[in-house]
């Protein structure tokens, strides 16, 4: 299914392109950009120019829809709800480096919670300390 949704993205973008310069070259009523190529579309395409150039285009625009309106119906009931970068296998590179990132995460959790439990050792030890010094302050002045 993808690799049909790229064809035709594919054949849009190219039916597209030549779509405007069919009607680049093709003369207007107000002679816009056909005649300042010097008549290059009937000296190329002969005498009957603005004919075939005319059913061209039709042809094209008429392709050019179609081809839109498959590509919004298949997108439109694709399965998946992902974007297209989504459904790219990520090289083994990567993935190795998002385990990694996700280690180093991991340790970075473990030495957040080393260092607040030695904050709270160190809490406890200046209240042993302060304990301590009050009991031996009691006790020289009991004696």
């Amino acid at each position: 299914m993808n690799i049909l949704i790229v064809f035709l993205a594919t054949l849009d973008v190219v039916v597209a392109a030549i779509l405007i310069g069919l009607i680049l070259i093709q003369q207007s009523k107000g002679a816009g950009l056909g005649t300042s190529f010097g008549g290059a579309a009937e000296s190329v395409f002969g005498g009957q120019a603005v004919n075939h150039l005319s059913k061209a285009t039709v042809w094209l625009t008429s392709t050019f829809f179609v081809v839109t309106l498959l590509l919004a119906i298949l997108i439109g009931h694709s399965e998946k709800d992902q974007s297209i970068l989504e459904t790219i296998e990520q090289p083994e590179v990567k993935k190795e480096v998002v385990e990694e990132e996700e280690e180093v995460k991991d340790k970075v959790e473990a030495v957040k919670a080393v260092k607040a439990v030695k904050a709270d050792a160190k809490v406890v030890e200046t209240k042993v300390t302060e304990k301590a010094v009050t009991d031996v302050k009691e006790e020289t002045k009991t004696k």
